[in-house]
Order: C-alpha cells, then structure tokens, then sequence
C-alpha cells in the first residue's frame, strides 16, 4: 500500500510539471500528454458512443477542452481523472444532441430502492464479459449510464451524480434498478429466450 501511494506521489509531481509546461503553451508537453491519454480516453469515449469517428472527435474536443481549461486542474485528482470526467461530459452531451436524452429524474420522482448489496455483480459461470457489455447497451439510457459509470468507469454515487446533474438518491435508484434489469437480461439471455 505504501508503495502505491509513493507512486501516485511521483506520477502526480511528474504530471504537475507536465501541466505546469502545457500551461505555458508548450508543444512538446501538451503532445506528451496526449500520447500518454490518447487511447485510454479513447476506449472510454468509446464505450459511451460507440462509433470510432465520432469517439476520435470527443476526444479531441476533450483535449482541446482540457488544454483551453489548464488554470481549473488543481492536482487534486491526476490528469488523466480530470480528463476522464470531461471526455464523459462530451459523450453525454453528444448522446444528448442526438436526442438519446438522459431522463435526469429527480429523487421525488422515484420510489427509493434499498439496495444493500451494491457491490455484488455475480453472474452465472457460463456468463461471459461480452454477454454483460451487450447486456448493458440494450439498458435505457437512464440506467445504462449509471451502470456504465459505477461499474466500469469506477465513480461512485456523488461523482454519478455531479456528472449526470442528477441526486445522489437518483444515481443510487438507477444504479439499483439498471443492475436488476442486467440481471433480468443475462437470465433471459442463459435460458436462450433471446439471440
């Protein structure tokens, strides 16, 4: 654990001097760090679009974004999460151009799940990884976010909420019904009632 934590420590001195001369308009730097987050920003973008041109445009528009915007990193997180949340941003915001809106319902709206085992995702042994990933895609936007985001992106209810603008009550609802919808999906799936 320590040695993680000395790591971290290193990567982040190293990534604020990095920033410190993307911040001073420098090539070199700003190109290091592209290469750096390139492809990593790119398969998320991905799993969010799912077209490689339009994800290729996310994320360049995040980089730009992101290099334009230097003066709001704080070091508080690494580069590479802050970059993430606004490649998110600008896939949320392309899916909402194209009118897949993100039904953003408030807690009011929703009767309140009490799900106390957040953390358990089993599935049956016969279920492979690419069952759950097209499980997940045929999930309505609402819950398929949520998912996305919990279970492959790693944020948790606060971070869901302040990226979908939604409560933080919403994100667990959504998280709670998205999951049992997944489940329902790979069951229909296993008993070979869908193709």
């Amino acid at each position: 654990m320590c040695n993680q934590s000395k790591n971290r420590t290193k990567i982040s001195t190293f990534q604020i001097h990095i920033v410190e001369k993307c911040k001073q308009n420098d090539r070199q730097a700003q190109m290091q760090l592209y290469n750096q987050y390139c492809n990593g920003m790119l398969i998320v973008a991905l799993r969010f679009v799912k077209d490689t041109m339009e994800a290729e445009d996310v994320v360049q528009e995040a980089f730009i974004n992101a290099f334009s915007k230097l003066e709001h990193f704080k070091a508080e997180v690494s580069f590479g999460a802050w970059l993430k949340r606004i490649v998110i941003n600008k896939c949320i915001d392309v899916l909402k151009s194209k009118k897949q809106r993100i039904v953003e319902l408030e807690a009011y709206h929703l009767n309140v799940i009490e799900d106390n085992n957040e953390d358990d995702w089993t599935v049956e042994d016969d279920i492979t990884v690419e069952d759950v990933k097209r499980a997940i895609e045929i999930l309505p936007d609402k819950y398929k976010f949520v998912v996305l985001l919990y279970l492959i992106e790693g944020y948790d209810h606060k971070e869901i909420a302040e990226i979908l603008n939604i409560s933080e009550i919403a994100s667990r609802t959504q998280l709670s019904r998205g999951k049992q919808k997944l489940k329902n999906a790979l069951k229909l799936k296993k008993n070979g009632t869908r193709s």
